[in-house]
């Protein structure tokens, strides 16, 4: 008896394998790429016609993988009235495909995953700020640049889609951000006569300590004038840079550190007292501005090497 039923089990285990097998397989080709499963779901009309005006639709329906934090036709039509048919426009082809791969990170990223990281870093070049938010039910959610997850892992034969409800755009460089801010004008300047506006404005990831027009307005008379002065270029550059670091550092991050390591060379000193953060002697006042490159950290004094 015993030696039947081992018999019988060992006859059984494989068609059990193979079922399970076939099963596997059969789920694996019935699952539909990116830009499929978009069409399929048949709300996400705007966003499939915006990837075909873009010419995105083949690269979608690449290998890739792809994580798509795709916005419904809900989200689009937040948009001020008027943006999504300008953007359909030939003209305007290179902007809606910049738009559309914002949307999109490389690999497939799944919603347990994406609540352990502060940035994923997109197609289009940038970084998308990911947080995990508590909403008035006492529930948390997944934010992508301030938009919400509303429907997460959606799973595709090439990637995954999370759906949010707002569109998402690109962020302006860190000079462009500091520009519009309005209160950066003498840091501007000096990073103008330092040579340093390309570099602020590249693709490299920086955290900026940002001294604003008051903080310059502290220095002694004429420091600033000679400062600007083409002869004095080298030095400026260096007290620029040691406003400077590699890397997005959030505030959170900043305030776990006892010294950032500047671009100038050297290291500056964080520290926390009485809640009230600190670099060198500098008092940082706003944190976490997000810039297409990097992060902006407000403070109210320049710091010097």
């Amino acid at each position: 008896m015993i030696l039947t039923l081992a018999l019988i089990a060992g006859l059984v285990a494989p068609l059990v394998q193979s079922a399970v097998h076939a099963d596997a397989k059969t789920t694996a080709e019935t699952r539909k790429d990116v830009v499929d499963t978009a069409v399929g779901a048949g709300s996400f009309k705007t966003l499939v016609a915006a990837a075909q005006a873009a010419g995105l639709v083949e690269t979608l329906k690449g290998p890739g993988p792809f994580t798509v934090f795709a916005p419904s036709d809900e989200a689009f039509a937040k948009l001020p009235k008027g943006t999504v048919e300008g953007l359909l426009k030939p003209e305007n082809k290179q902007q809606l495909a910049d738009l559309l791969t914002y949307h999109v990170v490389p690999g497939k990223v799944m919603s347990k995953d994406a609540v352990k990281v502060d940035f994923a870093g997109t197609v289009q070049g940038q970084a998308l700020r990911l947080q995990v938010v508590e909403r008035g039910d006492k529930q948390t959610a997944l934010q992508v640049d301030g938009a919400t997850v509303v429907k997460a892992d959606i799973d595709c034969s090439n990637g995954v889609i999370h759906v949010i409800d707002a569109v998402v755009m690109p962020r302006k460089n860190i000079v462009e951000t500091a520009a519009g801010a309005g209160t950066f004008g003498t840091l501007l300047a000096a990073a103008k006569a330092a040579g340093l506006v390309d570099a602020l404005s590249g693709k490299d990831a920086l955290t900026v300590f940002a001294p604003t027009d008051a903080a310059f307005a502290k220095l002694p008379a004429g420091t600033v004038e000679e400062l600007l002065k083409p002869e004095n270029k080298e030095r400026l550059a260096g007290i620029l840079k040691y406003h400077v670091v590699a890397g997005r550092k959030l505030a959170k991050d900043v305030v776990g550190l006892k010294e950032v390591a500047t671009l100038q060379g050297k290291s500056a000193a964080i520290q926390v007292v009485d809640g009230v953060a600190k670099i060198d002697k500098a008092t940082i006042t706003s944190t976490d501005i997000l810039a297409g490159n990097g992060v902006i950290h407000v403070i109210d004094s320049v710091i010097l090497p």
